[in-house]
């Protein structure tokens, strides 16, 4: 893979303007936080790890490229050693700090994704480093990153297959309640044995039927950031809806009333924050990358955006271990399922695919607005991944930044739609926000446009976000005054 490439990032619309890396747009190239941070997310863009995971992934790397950039501050302690590391005041300088981060990302890129090893290795050779180096910047990195994945290898997630075969798999022994649907087809109500909880689907790629499994179940179990236990932030949330009810019933009716009148901005909205399938950073990756529009903006230096990411990206992981907790203490039900069954003997209205605005369709075909091969993620709906990670992520770059000034302004062309190429949207369209919480709750009420996710979902979601996210902006910030944990 070309350099180029290892830099940059795919989206799932393609911006006329911004949003790319800072070399992109003519300024100068960034620095190599930025350059790891870009190269763990063409990782991500062809891997198919799910949100929890790509959001753990994200939080080791950044973790050790702060680990590595500590050794080498006159304040900040590493999370794993503290100040044990700490590099004299003499060999405090810019390319130290430079080669330690390097390697210590490398070792990380290598741990997290060793089928992509020649990406890395390229990137290392651009940077002008050399694998084997025995500098002593080369072996803070090293070691710095060693004691990172030591203790994360032993973390619940079952990165190894270690707790049971297969990396990441589950070892709960969680199984669906509802048998799989059928989405080319209208609802088999004998698949819905409880329709208060999570289906399954089932869809085609090309002559392969694929069916989904839960993603996740033992998430619980990973060992956070900051947070005590994954449901240390769950008292005061709502529960799901449940059927039979009249918020229930309400709740679906709100998103059918939404996809029966999509415009071309909610499709954009919707397609430009669902970072759901391969070819883009996934949720977590989305806020890394507005992580990255503020180092440009303010002009970050090496020791920001190592103290930024690190962050950013371990309130994400938190948000990944309190968000999916609470998915599998509900396994709630998804749009999909509710609606069709809701609806299974009336005709409702709903956007169309060929563009030409909102038909009547038989209630028990329903679909959200998203691509053929991802209809529903494969998990249950309540809280929202999406609607936790950008809250959590909102509050660490408000406190990190001191301010809720964001700015960014993107501008898509006219049919670069995923779901509705060609069509969608039918002139360019410009997305902009002048603030991080306008731009997490965007981020949220996309799942709604798009049909993924229920109301309460997203603001539940939003309310447990903003708490872990502060949560772990605090214990980030001990880090950065140099006090390590107990």
């Amino acid at each position: 893979m070309a350099l180029a490439s290892v830099l940059a990032v795919a989206l799932p619309l393609a911006p006329a303007a911004a949003d790319t890396p800072p070399s992109a747009q003519g300024l100068q190239p960034p620095n190599v936080v930025i350059q790891w941070s870009n190269a763990g997310m063409s990782a991500i863009t062809k891997s198919t790890m799910g949100p929890p995971m790509v959001a753990r992934a994200y939080a080791v790397l950044h973790t050790c490229i702060y680990d590595a950039w500590a050794a080498y501050d006159s304040r900040a302690a590493g999370t794993m050693f503290g100040n044990g590391l700490r590099r004299p005041e003499g060999e405090r300088t810019a390319a130290n700090k430079d080669e330690a981060i390097s390697h210590a990302a490398y070792t990380a890129a290598l741990d997290l994704w060793p089928e992509y090893k020649s990406d890395f290795d390229a990137l290392m050779a651009a940077l002008g480093y050399r694998l084997t180096s025995s500098t002593i910047p080369a072996w803070i990195g090293r070691r710095a990153c060693g004691a990172v994945l030591d203790y994360r290898h032993r973390d619940g997630s079952n990165q190894l297959g270690d707790i049971a075969p297969g990396a990441y798999s589950d070892y709960t022994g969680y199984a669906p309640v509802n048998l799989p649907m059928d989405i080319a087809e209208p609802l088999a109500v004998h698949t819905v044995k409880n329709p208060d909880r999570w289906q399954p689907l089932s869809y085609r790629v090309g002559d392969q039927v694929i069916t989904q499994s839960g993603v996740g179940p033992q998430w619980r179990h990973v060992t956070p950031f900051a947070m005590s236990s994954w449901d240390q932030f769950t008292a005061g949330l709502a529960q799901p809806a449940r059927h039979g009810t009249v918020r229930f019933e309400q709740q679906a009716q709100q998103l059918i009333d939404y996809g029966a009148n999509l415009n071309d901005r909610r499709k954009v909205v919707t397609e430009y924050w669902a970072d759901d399938f391969p070819g883009t950073p996934r949720p977590p990756g989305r806020w890394l990358i507005v992580g990255q529009y503020v180092s440009t903006r303010d002009a970050h230096t090496v020791d920001q955006d190592a103290k930024m990411l690190f962050a950013v990206a371990n309130a994400i992981f938190d948000a990944s271990i309190a968000c999916w907790g609470i998915k599998y203490t509900y396994d709630s039900v998804r749009p999909i399922t509710a609606i069709r069954y809701l609806n299974r003997n009336k005709q409702i209205p709903s956007w169309s695919r060929a563009g030409t605005g909102p038909r009547l369709i038989p209630g028990d075909t329903w679909l959200p607005y998203q691509p053929d091969f991802l209809m529903t993620p494969s998990f249950g709906d309540f809280v929202s991944g999406h609607s936790t990670f950008g809250a959590a992520a909102a509050e660490v770059l408000k406190n990190f930044t001191g301010s809720d000034a964001y700015g960014e302004t993107l501008v898509y062309p006219a049919g670069s739609s995923k779901v509705e190429p060609g069509l969608t949207p039918a002139r360019p369209i410009t997305l902009s926000w002048s603030t991080f919480t306008e731009a997490e709750a965007e981020n949220g009420i996309s799942r709604l446009y798009g049909g993924i996710h229920f109301h309460d979902a997203n603001q539940n979601g939003r309310v447990l976000g903003r708490q872990v996210g502060t949560h772990a902006w605090a214990k980030a910030a001990r880090y950065f005054d140099g006090f390590p944990s107990p």
